[in-house]
């Protein structure tokens, strides 16, 4: 049986944690959350979305209890609709929706597309056991209201997956072994 496998099947969960087990543990992963090497902000997408998939997204920071903060060029203002926002001219002045499902721990969206969910997060941030269970449970969160995977590669390495939730597993499961980077 292979590493990531062997994983796999150690960590089963449900979105951070199912009864009681977390979908990954630190230990095995420690090497996808080292800054040196993924890079302090790894990529993370929903491919193949639409403005229904990014309304959801909205509907989600605006009903889950999360602090968030929508801004336009740096300005501060109320979340619009997903079709307000995707419909700006494309040298409109960037858009930026924080969202920190705890605190200390920020993601941040850069509506640009309807066709890809995308977002970054520190890794500065998810440090320890604790914050990637956290990680975890916001990436099940998404994918759960999505019904589609959410995916995390390495800093502009949009190639190669490390970590996904995935929606037929309903957990986030290894994409490569962390052993490797």
């Amino acid at each position: 049986m292979g590493f990531v496998k062997e994983i796999w099947l150690r960590s089963r969960g449900d979105g951070g944690q199912h009864g009681g087990m977390p979908d990954l543990l630190w230990d095995d992963v420690r090497n996808f959350f080292d800054p040196d090497l993924m890079g302090a902000l790894p990529d993370v997408s929903v491919a193949g979305t639409s403005v229904e998939d990014w309304q959801a997204v909205f509907d989600l920071i605006r009903s889950s209890g999360w602090a968030w903060e929508y801004s336009v060029g740096g300005v501060a203002g109320p979340l619009p609709s997903a079709a307000e926002v995707l419909m700006r001219p494309a040298d409109a002045d960037t858009v930026d929706l924080r969202v920190w499902p705890v605190p200390d721990v920020l993601a941040i969206f850069r509506p640009m597309s309807a066709e890809e969910i995308d977002f970054d997060v520190d890794l500065r941030e998810l440090q320890g056991q604790e914050r990637v269970d956290i990680l975890c449970g916001f990436f099940a969160a998404v994918g759960r209201r999505l019904g589609k995977p959410v995916v995390m590669t390495a800093e502009g390495d949009n190639g190669h997956p490390v970590l996904a939730f995935d929606p037929a597993a309903n957990r986030v499961v290894l994409m490569a072994d962390p052993r490797v980077s």
